[in-house]
C-alpha cells in the first residue's frame, strides 16, 4: 500500500490551522486546479466527526466522484478521513497538528490502495503517487500561504 507523508510548518496557531484544514469552503478554494465541488453530504462549513462529503473533481481529464467520511476527530490535534466510495480501492488520510517552536507542524499521512490489481500498482509507480504527492503538497502550500499572509499570523 503506497503511503505519502508530508510535513508543513505553519506560523499560525494550531486551532486555526486545524479548522482551515477541515473547511469544505477552503478545500474548494485550494483545489481550483481540479475544479473540486462538494456535491453531497456536508457541502460547506467545518466538517465534523461522522460527517461525510462527496466531491466531484477533474483528474487526468476525467470527472471523478469521491465520498469520504471523518472517522476520527480529536480537536485540535488530529482528524482522519476515509474513502467511502470513489476511484481508489481505499484510502485513509490522517491529518496531525503539533506545536513545535511556537509553530504548527501539519502532518499528512495518506495511505491508499489503487484499483485494478497489477495495473493499479503499475500506475502508482509510473504516475499516481507522484500526482497525489503534488496534489496534497500544493494544497498545503496554499493553506500555509493563506494563513501566513492573508490573516497576518506570521
Amino acid at each position: 500500500m503506497p503511503q505519502i507523508i508530508l510535513n508543513t510548518v505553519i506560523n499560525t496557531p494550531r486551532e486555526v490551522v486545524f479548522d482551515l484544514a477541515r473547511s469544505i469552503d477552503f478545500h474548494k478554494e485550494s483545489t481550483k486546479q481540479t475544479k473540486e465541488q462538494a456535491i453531497a453530504g456536508k457541502v460547506k462549513g467545518l466538517i465534523e466527526l461522522g460527517e461525510s462529503v462527496t466531491w466531484r473533481a477533474k483528474h487526468f481529464g476525467f470527472w471523478l466522484i469521491l465520498e469520504s467520511k471523518i472517522t476520527k476527530f480529536n480537536y485540535p490535534n488530529s482528524f482522519t478521513d476515509e474513502m467511502v466510495k470513489g476511484s481508489f480501492k481505499s484510502f485513509k488520510h490522517e491529518h496531525i497538528f503539533e506545536i513545535k517552536d511556537d509553530k504548527t507542524v501539519m502532518t499528512d499521512i495518506f495511505d491508499y490502495k489503487s484499483p485494478l490489481g497489477f495495473l493499479g500498482k503499475l500506475a502508482d509507480i509510473l504516475f499516481l503517487k507522484r500526482y497525489m504527492t503534488k496534489f496534497l503538497s500544493t494544497r498545503n502550500t496554499i493553506l500555509k500561504d493563506y494563513l501566513e499572509s492573508k490573516n497576518n499570523y506570521a
